[in-house]
């Protein structure tokens, strides 16, 4: 991990999660996101500790695992407040929502990991309740509630809301919940101005331009594709097999839930979207363009 200096009082650690670290004096700092596990947490807090800071509360931009990792140890250990809003703050204190919500019921061993499955934390809705500097906002699209923070040095700490060229190159689907929300939140960012953009998956930059639009392309490209494979009349699991296949991904119990989920965000989208109809055959479930009959 690697500390950052992007500002008077802000910073962030170099981390495959980009934790941000705030000052609110001289001695006392919020982190937003603690990363994926305890080892995270443990490697934050001794930086936390070489600068003779103290932690006096984390910021959760949302509850997947990988950003809340490292909450219960900090939390643990100095007894801080950890902030979330809306669905967020709930998943955060009962993570197995998480594995849950993915697969559609109890989940079973393999999904019971900590790159689904955090320790939980106890979580204060974040409302009024940050310290002046800072100002959270909403970023929906990816995961229920998210948020992002901007700081009073003109810095944006963007969570999951923007993927990064190189994770976009070798994975093409990236986890979203809602699709519509998601594209409107792309907008939304569009017209942001600031010093610096620290995207959670991306290195910092001056500018987020052309994130937004290589997101936005990747996007309308894949809701095009499953689309084009509702030709015929598809099971879900058919349009998924279809995916990893196109985009040679090698299925596990982490992508099947993973990029199962965000597949059938699109079909939601497109359905919501009236592109897309589906029919019950032999108790099947099939999904098909709207100009398709059976």
């Amino acid at each position: 991990m690697e500390l950052v200096k992007v500002g008077d009082k802000t910073y962030y650690i170099k981390n495959p999660t980009n934790i941000g670290i705030y000052k609110i004096s001289d001695n006392d700092v919020y982190l937003i996101d603690t990363g994926n596990d305890k080892d995270a947490g443990r490697k934050i807090l001794k930086i936390i500790n070489e600068h003779g800071w103290n932690v006096k509360g984390i910021i959760t931009t949302h509850s997947n695992a990988d950003h809340i990792g490292g909450n219960k140890i900090i939390q643990d250990r100095t007894n801080c407040p950890v902030y979330a809003s809306g669905i967020e703050k709930t998943f955060t204190e009962f993570p197995i929502l998480e594995s849950s919500f993915l697969y559609g019921g109890y989940p079973f061993k393999d999904l019971r990991n900590k790159f689904l499955l955090a320790k939980e934390s106890t979580a204060t809705a974040i409302d009024s309740n940050l310290p002046e500097g800072l100002e959270c906002f909403p970023l929906k699209g990816h995961y229920f509630d998210m948020v992002g923070i901007k700081t009073d040095d003109d810095v944006y700490f963007l969570a999951d809301s923007l993927f990064s060229e190189e994770t976009i190159r070798k994975y093409h689907l990236f986890f979203i919940y809602d699709v519509k929300e998601y594209l409107n939140t792309l907008e939304y960012l569009s017209a942001l101005e600031g010093k610096w953009f620290i995207p959670s998956h991306c290195e910092a930059t001056r500018s987020i331009s052309s994130l937004i639009n290589l997101n936005r392309s990747k996007v309308q490209e894949i809701s095009e594709r499953i689309y084009s494979l509702c030709s015929r009349a598809s099971t879900f699991e058919d349009i998924l097999k279809a995916i990893f296949d196109e985009y040679d991904l090698t299925m596990n119990p982490n992508q099947y839930v993973l990029i199962g989920s965000t597949v059938r965000s699109y079909l939601s989208y497109l359905y919501d979207d009236e592109k897309l109809c589906f029919e019950f055959i032999d108790n099947k479930m099939y999904w098909k363009q709207n100009s398709i009959t059976l």
